[in-house]
């Protein structure tokens, strides 16, 4: 499965510069493990972890269902520049 098209098929109807949006895929030591990284800017980043962390939660819960099928656990980390 490709998590990083999923991701930004996901979160880029909901950023307003949809060119500063990047996804990059990290390696961890665990196999069994995705950690994406989503890279915007302040506004964006802002408007995708929303109030209380409620859009990043929704985020992170579809992906990990997304995942399941192979049997991997995503890790996603929202940052800003």
């Amino acid at each position: 499965m490709n998590y990083e098209k999923t991701i930004l098929d996901l979160i880029t109807p909901i950023v307003d510069d949809k060119d500063s949006l990047s996804v990059k895929v990290m390696s961890t030591l665990n196999e069994n493990e995705v950690l994406l990284h989503v890279y915007a800017n302040s506004d964006d980043v802002a408007r995708l972890i929303g109030r209380r962390g409620m859009m990043a939660s929704s985020i992170r819960q579809m992906m990990s269902i997304a995942s399941r099928k192979e049997n991997k656990m995503i890790t996603i980390k929202f940052e800003s520049y």
